[in-house]
């Protein structure tokens, strides 16, 4: 088999364009489950090092036997019968749960990158790389507890750059931890959240370095355990604030629009 190509020669180098990242992110407030501005806003926000830090790892010894047993998370992830045939009380079965219940797949999340795509795809290592840290966003709602609310996809951006420094993740982070701050106007500790889980991505090992199939296999609270991640404090005392207000954590536009 022909090794893949490190970067394709039509890439071309991102330019850093923070006014167009914030012209995205007031169109992903404007609907949160517009994805494809999250896939602009780190275009216009690109990782200087990130080409450097793809070429360490795919080379690596974990790199390279990664690639081997791992080519596309996506075919793993939304194999449900497969992931429900793991120990009760793994990562896998709290993965499908989540995923069948907010109506998500791996497939859909790719599906939204090629339309942000246009259909391009590269082939080459780039390539592999930067999925492999897409592909595994959701898996990281479960390791972290961190819901699909207002707060909880802000902290987990958060927790994301605390793994990988990219611009991007730390840019919706804060922006969007401040809306939500000005819009409930209550004295929850958002920003105290989103500091907390930068902090706790910091010390947990990077999930782009695990085997994902030996990870779904273990007891959710032993891989909570190995990876440093501890329940995040100020994430559930924002919740309990917001409810203690009247509002739903999980529609605070809504809520907030009515209290």
């Amino acid at each position: 088999m022909t090794e893949p190509i490190f970067r394709n020669a039509d890439r071309l180098t991102p330019k850093f364009r923070p006014f167009r990242a914030l012209h995205h992110f007031r169109k992903l407030l404007a609907d949160k489950e517009d994805t494809e501005q999250v896939f602009h806003i780190f275009q216009c926000l690109p990782r200087l090092a990130f080409v450097d830090e793809a070429r360490a790892f795919v080379y690596s010894e974990v790199g390279e036997a990664l690639r081997a047993s791992e080519p596309y998370l996506p075919d793993l992830l939304d194999d449900h019968v497969r992931l429900r045939a793991m120990p009760h009380g793994s990562v896998a079965h709290a993965y499908v749960d989540f995923m069948e219940r907010e109506g998500l797949s791996a497939a859909g999340l790719v599906a939204e990158y090629d339309r942000f795509q246009g259909g391009r795809r590269f082939g080459d290592l780039i390539e592999w790389y930067g999925n492999r840290l897409r592909d595994t966003h959701d898996l990281l709602h479960v390791l972290t507890g961190y819901g699909r609310d207002a707060l909880g996809e802000q902290c987990v951006l958060a927790f994301a750059y605390g793994q990988n420094p990219a611009p991007g993740n730390i840019f919706i982070a804060y922006l969007g931890g401040l809306n939500v701050k000005r819009t409930t106007r209550s004295n929850a500790p958002i920003l105290k959240a989103i500091n907390e889980a930068r902090s706790l991505g910091r010390g947990c090992p990077r999930l782009v370095d695990q085997s994902i199939t030996s990870l779904l296999a273990e007891p959710l609270a032993a891989a909570r355990s190995r990876l440093h991640i501890a329940t995040p404090r100020f994430y559930e005392m924002a919740h309990d604030r917001f409810r203690a207000l009247g509002l739903d954590p999980y529609d605070l536009w809504g809520s907030a629009a009515t209290a």
